[in-house]
């Protein structure tokens, strides 16, 4: 993972005669999951910080409380299971009612590679619409939540939660506040959200 990123953020748009010569005649080859998802997703507005360990995760959401202004501010957060991953969190108020909270704190279902977007349940919502939730939110991830097309990250979804399928599911695509043209059903009428995404190896 970590050498994609480096190839990922060094790439270089030009590509030798030779190169162009072979590939013409052959079946063009497709990019690696995350580096589809990476592109798509901060193309759409997200901000991705990758983190090789626990001591990186700490560092970049401390990074990311400081740039905002975020210290010694309201959160909701519905998974307690994050509050270990919090640095600090003694600085920050927990909230599970607040939806005027400074940001939302939560994980997500898959990481959609063909879109950039991030699949989500009332597993981490509730019953909240997106749009009820507030503006900015930081949302962890692991490496094997990736997952090709939004069709097969629904299917994953169901084999998840085999007996009790979640409701409310949902996807967020717009990490901006420029208007864009919505063409995926799951996030028509949506407004933008200003998204942190920290994503973390498995463990």
């Amino acid at each position: 993972m970590k050498k994609f990123l480096k190839s990922f953020f060094n790439k270089s748009s030009e590509s030798s005669s030779s190169e162009s010569e072979i590939g013409k005649y052959m079946p063009e080859e497709e990019d690696p999951i995350e580096e589809r998802f990476t592109y798509n997703f901060t193309k759409n507005g997200g901000k991705f910080l990758y983190c090789e360990n626990r001591s990186e995760c700490d560092d970049f959401f401390n990074k990311i409380l400081e740039e905002n202004g975020w210290e010694n501010v309201e959160i909701l957060c519905y998974d307690n299971s994050l509050l270990e991953l919090i640095p600090n969190k003694s600085e920050l108020i927990i909230s599970k009612t607040n939806l005027n909270s400074k940001f939302f704190l939560t994980t997500c279902e898959f990481l959609v590679a063909t879109d950039g977007s991030l699949l989500i349940c009332a597993e981490q919502i509730k019953s909240h619409k997106v749009n009820d939730l507030p503006q900015n939110f930081i949302v962890f991830a692991k490496i094997s939540q990736f997952t090709d097309t939004l069709s097969l990250g629904l299917n994953g979804i169901k084999s998840k939660y085999p007996k009790n399928l979640p409701t409310n599911i949902t996807t967020i695509k717009n990490f901006n506040s420029e208007e864009k043209e919505n063409t995926n059903f799951l996030t028509y009428g949506s407004s933008a959200k200003n998204l942190y995404l920290l994503l973390l190896e498995d463990l």
